[in-house]
């Protein structure tokens, strides 16, 4: 046999080898989407951060989302929404700033808690991304922007039509608390759409 027909099967054996490795990408990805409960999907109505079923967006109906904010004693922060209120479309991803600046001379570490009205409204905001999902650190005289992402899931029950979601803001050092008028808060309550694990966030 020559070096020409050798090499070429040589070639041929690893073409079928890679079409047999491409054509098992499939079952081997959906297994490990199975395993895992991850998967990864480009269309842009499928995607969300909460790893949920894909969602659609109800053209048909506007809601309004009011925002606020505020800190609890013994947090020497000031904190207050950047927006106050905005219409969307149920299931559709809106980002929302808010605003928190540090008065102290010192660094405070503060946790947010959030809470939703109507009370019965609080299962269909869907949190993505939210600085209440971690401690937020600053420093002496610091100040900045801190993103919620959310939704508004469309089985949202037709009576609603307004949504008021609220952070409050607690020291959460017990020393600190004390030194500024109040208490502390080590473990917040249980935060809906979240099953995050508190961490401390120290980059500015």
């Amino acid at each position: 046999m020559s070096a020409n027909q050798r090499t070429l099967r040589k070639l041929l054996f690893v073409a079928v080898l890679m079409f047999g490795f491409g054509y098992a990408l499939v079952p081997l990805y959906d297994v490990f989407c199975q395993i895992t409960g991850i998967r990864f999907d480009t269309q842009a109505n499928q995607v969300n951060s909460t790893g949920t079923q894909s969602i659609t967006v109800d053209k048909t109906r506007w809601i309004t989302v009011e925002f606020t904010g505020n800190t609890m004693s013994g947090l020497p922060w000031e904190f207050y929404a950047l927006k106050k209120k905005l219409r969307l479309h149920p299931g559709q991803t809106m980002v929302v700033n808010y605003f928190a600046r540090n008065r102290a001379a010192e660094a405070i570490t503060g946790q947010a808690v959030p809470s939703v009205t109507p009370p019965r409204a609080s299962k269909y905001l869907k949190k993505a991304e939210c600085f209440c999902f971690t401690k937020q650190v600053l420093a002496a005289g610091e100040g900045k922007e801190m993103a919620v992402q959310f939704m508004v899931d469309p089985a949202l029950p037709k009576g609603i039509d307004t949504i008021t979601l609220s952070y409050a803001f607690f020291n959460t050092d017990r020393v600190s608390a004390n030194k500024y008028g109040g208490s502390a808060v080590s473990e917040p309550p249980k935060q809906h759409g979240s099953h995050r694990q508190v961490t401390e966030n120290t980059n500015g």
